[in-house]
């Protein structure tokens, strides 16, 4: 599913406009990324959180050439399923 389909989706099962889903959808999507660039999680009850990750920095290979390389730190945005989504998924 992309974001146009799950616009479109959002809007049925919401009786919204495409236009008004569209809304939602994008500040939803905002506000999850400000509160993570804030170094905040965000729980959503039934559904799962969103929290980031650090990695630290580490030793690689060139897979080319075999040369090593380091790979930088970074922060990474993880998604934990909640359990209802868990026992969705697993026919529970």
């Amino acid at each position: 599913m992309n974001q146009a389909e799950l616009i479109a989706a959002v809007a049925e099962r919401a009786g919204l406009t495409k236009a008004d889903a569209g809304k939602a959808v994008e500040a939803l999507v905002a506000t999850v990324t400000d509160a993570l660039k804030r170094g905040d999680e965000v729980r959503i009850a039934g559904f799962g959180s969103f929290a980031i990750s650090e990695r630290a920095e580490r030793q690689g290979r060139n897979p080319q050439t075999g040369a090593q390389i380091t790979i930088a730190a970074s922060r990474a945005a993880r998604f934990t399923a909640g359990k209802a989504v868990k026992d969705a998924l697993n026919g529970g």
